[in-house]
């Protein structure tokens, strides 16, 4: 399980606690098709935005051992809560790159006309000091408003992209900000890149949306080239493709169905036993 090699033979790790990272492991993929992937969804402990600090810590810690336990060459944070949380203690725990995803408020800021700006993201993500920091950076240049979206992942985990149910409860997020003059709206989680299309759709023509994970996957192949960990191997095709290997802490039959649905096949799905944290 998650083969151990050295060097810029070695994985990426990726995690996030459910599906929203898959959206940047796309992204990954598509930037980086030569690279191995290790991703970890987290689901025995999600969702993320309803636990402390200390507990999201907590988890992050215990997947990026495992990861590195597995050999990877960096380690890709998928999830803007996680992120946010607790990011810069990982960085000091590991010597590896270690890289997050924050809401893109600066390119909504830098693209807004009305320089009203809609933050749409997980409670506990709005309510971090790194995000207040994030925030205030911008804020004499645009308003930025806040929407907490607390019930969106769940019906994202279950797959429920554009059903009735997603689409009221989006409307219900997205039109107070249309309301107080957004023409920008930034998607703070990486579940909601899966929703993309019907946010766009509610918000109409008018209004951009900013999404991330390319930029994640651009950040991830600078830092790679600059430490030399490009697979060139693969590039050369002397070696084996690039293979995937899936991990979960939660049910291995549903996260094979988002699998199947989200990422097409998947060469190998293991189930990741973690406890808990105190």
């Amino acid at each position: 399980m998650g083969n151990k090699v050295s060097g810029n033979h070695a994985a990426i790790g990726i995690f996030d606690s459910g599906i929203g990272g898959l959206s940047v492991a796309l992204a990954i993929r598509q930037r980086l098709p030569n690279e191995r992937i290790i991703y970890v969804a987290d689901t025995g402990h999600a969702p993320y935005g309803e636990k402390t600090d200390d507990y999201i810590y907590q988890r992050m810690h215990s997947i990026s051992q495992h990861l590195v336990n597995c050999g990877v060459k960096a380690i890709v944070v998928a999830c803007n809560t996680a992120t946010t949380a607790a990011i810069a203690k990982l960085r000091a725990q590991y010597a590896l790159p270690v890289i997050g995803v924050e809401p893109g408020v600066k390119p909504a800021v830098l693209s807004s006309k009305t320089g009203v700006v809609g933050v749409l993201a997980t409670p506990r993500t709005l309510l971090t000091p790194s995000f207040a920091t994030l925030a205030q950076r911008f804020a004499t240049q645009a308003t930025v408003l806040l929407q907490p979206c607390p019930e969106l992942v769940p019906l994202i985990e279950a797959l429920d992209f554009s059903g009735d149910k997603m689409r009221v409860l989006l409307k219900s997020y997205i039109q107070p900000l249309l309301d107080k003059g957004a023409d920008t709206l930034v998607l703070g989680c990486t579940h909601y890149n899966f929703v993309a299309n019907t946010i766009a759709e509610i918000a109409g023509p008018d209004v951009s949306i900013i999404r991330t994970e390319m930029a994640v996957a651009k950040e991830l192949q600078r830092r790679l080239t600059e430490a030399d960990l490009i697979n060139t191997d693969l590039i050369n095709k002397r070696t084996a493709k690039a293979t995937e290997t899936f991990y979960t802490s939660g049910n291995i039959d549903i996260f094979n169905t988002q699998l199947q649905s989200l990422w097409g096949s998947a060469d190998t799905v293991h189930r990741l036993q973690h406890k808990v944290p105190d």
